[in-house]
């Protein structure tokens, strides 16, 4: 099926939340219904127009770290590209069912993640995540602090330049402001519920 055209953000936004479109789609989708070329997006996120282009047909790995730059430019929280589903109008902001978590796959890096928190609209943000083996977050940073605990699986993980290997049942906190990676080295996926504030996604 090709590409839906918005003509307003607002469209976009309340699209079907059961369509399951691709994040790379997303991102051309809504490059378009701002107005933007590839080259402007391109730009302004400090990436190449052909990368971009990659990006938008789900051909190119996609960190979290471009992916924040191409939101930022989007004038969009990362947010935006979870797979939103509905829920009771008397649970959506204190309830979340296992069924019903919202999630994002980062294409190509192996990461999924789960949005724990009923929404991003409070202090904080809760998220699982899941590595698969060999997957690799690459360097990135942010605004905030945040904490995690390992579900299961190893976790490797650099904060500013120092490494720790992480295995079930041990957490951790530190600055997001630092630079931080995490990885799988592993050979089984590796669980992660993660406390962030304020929201980053």
């Amino acid at each position: 099926m090709p590409p839906r055209a918005f003509r307003r953000a607002e469209d976009w936004k309340h699209a079907d939340p059961d369509e399951d479109i691709a994040i790379g789609g997303q991102i051309r989708e809504l490059r378009k219904v701002k107005g933007l070329t590839l080259q402007q997006v391109a730009d302004a996120a400090g990436i190449s127009v052909g990368y971009l282009s990659l990006i938008e047909r789900n051909q190119s790995k996609l960190p979290i770290g471009v992916l924040r730059r191409i939101s930022d430019t989007l004038g969009v929280h990362m947010s935006w590209f979870f797979h939103a589903n509905d829920a009771p109008a008397h649970e959506k902001d204190v309830v979340v069912r296992a069924h019903n978590r919202r999630r994002f796959t980062f294409t190509g890096l192996g990461i999924e993640e789960e949005l724990l928190s009923p929404n991003l609209s409070g202090p904080l943000e809760m998220l699982l995540s899941t590595i698969e083996p060999g997957a690799d977050s690459g360097d990135y940073t942010h605004d905030g602090v945040e904490a995690g605990l390992v579900l299961s699986g190893k976790l490797d993980l650099w904060i500013s330049g120092q490494f720790f290997q992480l295995e079930q049942g041990d957490s951790f906190s530190f600055k997001s402001t630092e630079v931080h990676r995490c990885a799988n080295s592993g050979e089984e996926p590796t669980r992660v519920v993660w406390v962030i504030t304020p929201p980053h996604y």
